[in-house]
C-alpha cells in the first residue's frame, strides 16, 4: 500500500514544497505552543477584495499538505489590522464625506459608511470572515483592537520597548531623510479621540512601560505603550506579531518583499525566529494595473462567482502563484473548463498523480465525483449565443437531447453551469457579438459543410463531426484552418473564437446545426433569436 506521508514528502506541487520548509523548522523537536501556526493578514481600510481570498486559500493549501506530512496540530490566523488609522478615503464606499471627517482615527472608531455595523473596521471584518466562512475555510478570526486593549500583546510591547534602539536602527535606514527625523515605532492613539498620531517619541522607560511624545498640539505627553494606548508601525507591528504568537509561515506579494526582510529583522531582534514565508506575485487588472481594495478594479469575489462556481476561483489562485495574472472578466470561462478538466481526470489518476492534481488541493484531498457529461462552459457560452436566451429550459432543452440521462435534477452542477453561462452571455458576450458577412470563399465552404451535415446521421459523435469540419476547410483552400474555424465562429456565432466547433455543432444538434447554416447563407440577421 503506498504510504501518502511518503508521497506529500516528495510531492512536486508547490503547497508541499512550501510544507516541506514549515517542517524542516522542527526537525529536532516540536513547538513548545503546541501546534504549527499559519497566519494571513488583512488591512480593513477597504473592503475585502480577490486578492485577500486568495491568500488565505493558497495558506490553507500549504496548511493541509503539512497535515499530510506531519501530526503536529495546526492553526490558521486570519489576523485584521483594525488598530490601523484611516489614512485615505477609500473610492468604492458611500458617505466619503462622513469617512473624510474621521481621518486617522483607528479603523474601530471610524463610523460604518454603510450603517450595518458599529464602525467601519468591524464592517469589513464582518464581510471578510461571512465571505472565508461561505468557503468553509478553517480559521481563527484575529482582530488588532482586542489583542492591543485586551492585554494580550503587552509583553511584546515591553519587548519592543526594550528593543527599541535596535529597532530604530533596522528601521531608519529604509526611510527617507525627513521621515527619520520624526519615526518611530511606536504610534499613540488618542484616548479620547481615537486618533493614531504619527508623532516624534521623545522619551523611553522600558522598566515603566511608557513612552513621552510630542503631542500634535505641541505639548509633552506620558503614556503607557500596552492596553491600547500605543500600537506599532505596521513593520515593527508585523514582525511583534511574528514574534507574540509564533508565527510559522506567512505569504505576502511581491510589493511587500522588503517590508518581509525588516519585519523579519525584528522578529529575530524580539528573540524569535522569524517565520517561513511565500512572496506571491501581484493580481493585475486588465490594464496591467495592480489591484488595488481602495481602488476597487479588478474583480471583486461577488463578481467572480456571480459568473462561475468558487471552484474555478480556487483553481486560479491554485496555479503558479509566483507568476503574475491578470484578473478580469475574460479569464473566467478558461478557468471554468480547466476545472472540469482537472476533475475529469482525478478518479482515472494514479494516488502520486492525484496530489499533484489542483483539484485534490482545493478540495482537501476529497474531490466530488465529477458530474458534467463532456460539456465544457464555453460549448455552454456559446449555446447560451446562438440560442440568445436568459432561459436556462432553452439550454437544457439542447442539452438533454445531447445526453439524454441529464437533468437539472440529476446534475446540479451542471444546472448551476447553464446559470453562470446565461449571466456570462448576457453581460459580456451579447454586448460585443459581431457577425461577419461571408465572403465568396466562406459562401461556397459553408454550402459544402452544409450539404455534408445533412448526409450525417443525427447522432454523429462530436469528434465525427469535427473531423468532416476539418475535411471542409481542407477542401476549399484554406491555407490555415484556422482561418476556416475562425470564419464559422465570426458567421454563425458573432465571435472571434469558441470550442470545438465539432462538439458544438453535436450538442446544438445537426438539425439545428443546418438550419443556423441556411440562415447564414440567405443572409439573414443571426444576432436576432
Amino acid at each position: 500500500m503506498t504510504n501518502l506521508r511518503d508521497l506529500a514528502l516528495n510531492a512536486r506541487a508547490w503547497p508541499f514544497e512550501e510544507a516541506r520548509k514549515v517542517l524542516k523548522r522542527y526537525e529536532k523537536k516540536d513547538p513548545e505552543k503546541g501546534y504549527i501556526l499559519f497566519e494571513t493578514g488583512y488591512g480593513p481600510s477597504g473592503l475585502p477584495h480577490i486578492g485577500t481570498f486568495g491568500e488565505v486559500l493558497r495558506t490553507t493549501m500549504v496548511r493541509r499538505a503539512f497535515e499530510m506530512m506531519s501530526d503536529i496540530p495546526t492553526k490558521l490566523i486570519a489576523f485584521s489590522d483594525d488598530m490601523d488609522g484611516l489614512r485615505k478615503v477609500p473610492t468604492n464606499v458611500p458617505n466619503q464625506d462622513m469617512l473624510t471627517a474621521a481621518l486617522n482615527k483607528r479603523l474601530t472608531k471610524v463610523p460604518d459608511p454603510f450603517g450595518t455595523h458599529p464602525s467601519f473596521g468591524e464592517h469589513n471584518n464582518a464581510r471578510l470572515c461571512a465571505f472565508l466562512d461561505s468557503f468553509g475555510f478553517e480559521y481563527e478570526f484575529a482582530s488588532s483592537t482586542d489583542y492591543y486593549f485586551s492585554g494580550k500583546f503587552d509583553d511584546a510591547l515591553i519587548r519592543v520597548l526594550e528593543c527599541y534602539d535596535n529597532i530604530q536602527k533596522i528601521m531608519l535606514p529604509s526611510l527617507r531623510d525627513e521621515r527619520r527625523e520624526t519615526y518611530s515605532p511606536f504610534l499613540p492613539v488618542d484616548p479620547d479621540t481615537h486618533e493614531v498620531y504619527q508623532v516624534p517619541v521623545l522619551h523611553t522607560d522600558p522598566k515603566n512601560g511608557t513612552i513621552v511624545y510630542r503631542h500634535p498640539d505641541g505639548r509633552e505627553v506620558e503614556t503607557p505603550v500596552t492596553g491600547g494606548r500605543c500600537k506599532l508601525q505596521w513593520k515593527p507591528d508585523w514582525g511583534m506579531r511574528w514574534y507574540a504568537l509564533g508565527v510559522d509561515f506567512e505569504m505576502s506579494g511581491k510589493d511587500l518583499i522588503d517590508s518581509v526582510k525588516l519585519s523579519s529583522r525584528i522578529c529575530e531582534t524580539l528573540g524569535a525566529p522569524k517565520p517561513e514565508t511565500l512572496t506571491y506575485e501581484l493580481f493585475l487588472d486588465d490594464q496591467g494595473q495592480k489591484i488595488s481594495k481602495s481602488k476597487g478594479n479588478g474583480l471583486s469575489m461577488e463578481e467572480w462567482l456571480t459568473y462561475a462556481p468558487g471552484e474555478s476561483l480556487s483553481l486560479f489562485m491554485f496555479h503558479k502563484p509566483k507568476t503574475a495574472k491578470k484578473l478580469y472578466f475574460d479569464v473566467i470561462p478558461k478557468a471554468v473548463d480547466e476545472y472540469l478538466v482537472f476533475l475529469d481526470k482525478f478518479p482515472d489518476e494514479e494516488l502520486e498523480r492525484q496530489i499533484e492534481n489542483p483539484v485534490w488541493h482545493i478540495h482537501n484531498g476529497k474531490p466530488p465525483a465529477s458530474e458534467v457529461p463532456g460539456i465544457s462552459f464555453a460549448l455552454l457560452l456559446n449555446l447560451a449565443s446562438v440560442c440568445n436566451t436568459e432561459d436556462k429550459a432553452v439550454l437544457w432543452g439542447f442539452i438533454s437531447r445531447y445526453v439524454p440521462e441529464a437533468s437539472p435534477e440529476n446534475d446540479p452542477m451542471l444546472d448551476h453551469l447553464v446559470g453562470f453561462a446565461l449571466r456570462y452571455y448576457q453581460d459580456f458576450v451579447k454586448p460585443t457579438k459581431s457577425f461577419k458577412a461571408p465572403d465568396a470563399t466562406d459562401l461556397a465552404a459553408m454550402k459544402d459543410l452544409r450539404d455534408v451535415l445533412a448526409g450525417l446521421p443525427e447522432h454523429t459523435s462530436a469528434e465525427d463531426v469535427q473531423t468532416e469540419v476539418y475535411e471542409v476547410g481542407k477542401r476549399h483552400g484554406y491555407e490555415n484552418l484556422r482561418d476556416w474555424f475562425k470564419a464559422l465562429y465570426q458567421i454563425l456565432l458573432g465571435q472571434e473564437q469558441g470550442p470545438r466547433i465539432g462538439s458544438f455543432f453535436a450538442l446544438y444538434g445537426l438539425a439545428d446545426t443546418i438550419a443556423l447554416i441556411d440562415r447564414a447563407l440567405a443572409g439573414e440577421d443571426l444576432s436576432a433569436a
